[in-house]
């Protein structure tokens, strides 16, 4: 497999991918060139795309030679709703699926547990078994179709989940693609939706990465996520320095297991924020590609060319969005979105019109879909790669994002390291200033937000159709865990149980055991509820 691995990282991917069969002329039908530099060799910016430190792109040809993957985050209610919108959004051009999973889901508890009432299907899909995901995916091809999966504490479960699925659909698991986004270390800095303390979380996510590395060479075995740092309140550097910092730990924490950056660097995927700033969200993503490279070379000794690209989803602000006058976040996503392709985004999430108010009905996640295409087939954006580039405006940005996240590193380093920062509030203290500084510069106006405190209209009705998730998700949900618990073999499962609870206790790889937990029917509740008699649990207490 590591053979399989080292062709695709080493050949394969270091092609130039060949162009599409498209017109990349101007639109009067003059003729366009890949990419523009600086006729002058002593220009600092006068860099090729696709070349060391890939500040330009990480392809010469960038979207010339593929377009991004066009994945829209989608879950709602059970599993067989989400299937149904699945196949609504593929036949409607999407290109990718990207899971969103419910709460109880996302806190590892079953859907009849106490604290899930209510929460059942309602911000994502309920998935509690390896028959629940075998439903989220009937009739789609898994060896064709690249699936996202956010999800960070139980992920490596629900990753268990789906190669089990795979598994018993007869699918060599080395051709599956797709992302998971398990990314334990943005959840103690943001987001909140953590189980286990940081250091069993960490190694968790090593656990998944090793066994990709091993077995699935196609597959990004985490997500390095900064949209949910910026979404707390972050800057753009913020956002970024943390972010790139989580992916330091898990390489370090890969490195220390015994695995070769090589094996597993080039499947590390990131996913930032592209936020209303369309000029600073440029140059953030210009300025990771940048660090990323140089550090993969000159810290963790990477030779491969494949590890030193920075690979990224992006998804746009969802706390850019309006309750008030929904229509205008049309405008707004589109904007955002633009900054990402103009940014080198390999795939891209747009947000809906109305996720300020619920789960996007069916014609807003068109629309939303919509946006790309157009931005994709109309613009003329894709045709030139990084057409910024030798901006003085956007290069002093990129240098000065690049600087400000190498000061954050400083102070992360000079504080202990990543987990002894998260145990003294540090990045929380840092978000939860920056998010006050913009907030106050709201309430004053200083900042404007149309719709919100500036052009506002007094007699607003809300005319947009509203997806509702109803009590018969939470019903459906319990009583099939109620007939699963029922047919399976308990006794051969608790031998699974206990060979799980052995290698949690033993600091083994958790990955082969949960898919045999899941193949003889064990849920997400019951697996989390043993990890956690071994793990523990994690509670904040800093400040208290």
């Amino acid at each position: 497999m590591k053979k399989l691995f080292n062709l695709l990282n080493n050949k394969k991917m270091s092609k130039k991918v060949p162009n599409r069969e498209k017109n990349f002329n101007s639109l009067s039908g003059n003729k366009l060139k890949e990419y523009y530099s600086s006729d002058k060799k002593s220009d600092k910016y006068n860099i090729d795309p696709g070349t060391f430190p890939y500040t330009r792109g990480i392809h010469k040809n960038m979207y010339r030679g593929k377009l991004w993957t066009m994945r829209q985050f989608s879950g709602f209610s059970t599993p067989e709703k989400t299937n149904e919108r699945y196949k609504y959004l593929l036949n409607n051009g999407q290109t990718g699926l990207s899971v969103a999973y419910d709460m109880p889901t996302l806190m590892g508890y079953d859907p009849d547990h106490e604290l899930s009432s209510g929460e059942v299907g309602v911000c994502g899909v309920n998935v509690a078994s390896l028959d629940d995901m075998e439903t989220l995916f009937e009739g789609i091809d898994l060896e064709k179709i690249s699936v996202s999966q956010t999800i960070n504490g139980p992920a490596i479960i629900l990753f268990a989940f789906y190669v089990a699925l795979a598994k018993k659909n007869g699918i060599d698991i080395s051709s599956l693609r797709g992302t998971l986004q398990n990314d334990a270390v943005k959840e103690y800095i943001a987001q909140k939706e953590f189980i286990f303390p940081p250091k069993p979380s960490i190694k968790l996510v090593v656990d998944v990465i090793e066994f990709c590395s091993e077995n699935m060479p196609l597959y990004s075995p985490v997500s390095i996520s900064g949209y949910h740092i910026r979404e707390a309140g972050s800057t753009a550097a913020q956002e970024l320095a943390f972010t790139l910092n989580s992916g330091f730990t898990y390489i370090e924490a890969a490195l220390e297991r015994g695995l070769k950056i090589d094996d597993f660097a080039p499947r590390l995927s990131f996913f930032f924020n592209s936020h209303m700033d369309f000029f600073e969200e440029i140059g953030k993503y210009r300025a990771a590609r940048r660090i990323w490279a140089h550090k993969l070379k000159n810290e963790y000794g990477a030779k491969s060319e494949n590890s030193l690209k920075l690979k990224f989803h992006t998804q746009t602000a969802g706390c850019s969005l309006t309750a008030q006058q929904p229509e205008n976040n049309i405008v707004r996503t589109a904007y955002e979105a633009m900054s990402a392709v103009l940014g080198g985004t390999n795939s891209l999430h747009t947000n809906s019109l109305d996720e300020t108010l619920a789960l996007p009905s069916e014609k807003a996640a068109k629309i939303a879909l919509r946006t790309q295409q157009i931005l994709a087939h109309e613009t003329g954006v894709p045709n030139v790669a990084d057409p910024l580039g030798g901006s003085w405006y956007v290069e002093e940005i990129t240098d000065r994002i690049e600087d400000e996240a190498n000061e954050y590193f400083k102070a992360i380093k000079n504080l202990g390291g990543t987990v002894i920062a998260i145990e003294d509030g540090y990045f929380q203290k840092k978000i939860g200033e920056s998010a006050s500084i913009y907030q106050e510069s709201i309430d004053s106006n200083e900042r404007i937000i149309v719709g919100l405190n500036d052009f506002v209209d007094k007699d607003e009705k809300l005319e947009i159709e509203i997806l509702k998730i109803s009590q018969e998700a939470q019903d459906i949900q319990e009583e099939k865990i109620k007939r699963l618990r029922e047919k399976r073999n308990n006794a051969l499962l608790n031998k699974k149980m206990k060979k799980l609870r052995n290698a949690c206790e033993n600091n083994l790889n958790l990955v082969p055991c949960l898919v045999e937990v899941a193949e003889h029917g064990g849920t997400v509740g019951e697996i989390v509820e043993l990890m956690k008699s071994v793990y523990g649990e994690w509670e904040e207490s800093f400040g208290i």
